[in-house]
């Protein structure tokens, strides 16, 4: 593991926790155990620094429910792997401070202009890709031809990213697993053939 890797890997969670403005430099020499130069040898600045830990929280919690996706067969199928992922998702993310693309584009929005647009470029490739997987259950004839693709995949990712700030507001999970049971049970069983 080179210095920046480490870097990353000490500092991605106190970010995550503390937000991105909160975090000072202190909490970040104090993560890693190394001098401020140390880190601005391998980051320009702070907000460098931040959006690569943005990246890296990514990698961590999302990035795997991605490949799990496009790994699964079928459209509906694909929709139930991601509310399955998503209820192991507080266990996954709660040392590191809850779900980052909801932490950094709350956190981000009027302070860090790059950092808020990854995260609202990430939030734009989940709405893609759940279209993508619902136009394709409309091809594949596993989803009726009336279902509106992007209103469908706006309320599933509101689901997902409200029970997440809910869960991790309450320290209690039941409010993931109830959102992904409804995804479920009323949302896919409405959209399916």
């Amino acid at each position: 593991m080179n210095t920046s890797e480490f870097i990353l890997e000490k500092v991605s969670p106190v970010f995550n926790k503390q937000g991105y403005v909160g975090t000072s430099l202190t909490d970040i020499t104090n993560a890693t155990g190394l001098t401020k130069g140390a880190i601005y040898c391998n980051f320009s600045n702070k907000e460098d620094l931040a959006l690569q830990a943005f990246r890296y929280n990514i990698n961590a919690a999302i990035t795997p429910l991605f490949t799990l996706v496009a790994a699964t067969e079928g459209s509906i199928n694909k929709l139930y792997a991601v509310t399955n992922y998503q209820r192991s998702y507080y266990e996954l993310v709660k040392d590191r401070g809850g779900c980052p693309m909801l932490r950094a584009g709350i956190d981000t929005k009027f302070i860090n202009p790059l950092l808020f647009k990854a995260a609202q470029q990430l939030s734009q490739k989940f709405i893609i890709g759940l279209t993508t997987i619902i136009n394709d259950g409309i091809t594949a004839n596993q989803i009726n031809e009336n279902t509106d693709p992007v209103k469908y995949s706006k309320i599933i990712l509101s689901l997902i990213e409200g029970s997440s700030l809910l869960a991790f507001t309450h320290n209690d999970e039941s409010y993931i697993a109830n959102a992904m049971d409804f995804i479920d049970s009323t949302i896919i069983a409405a959209i399916t053939k």
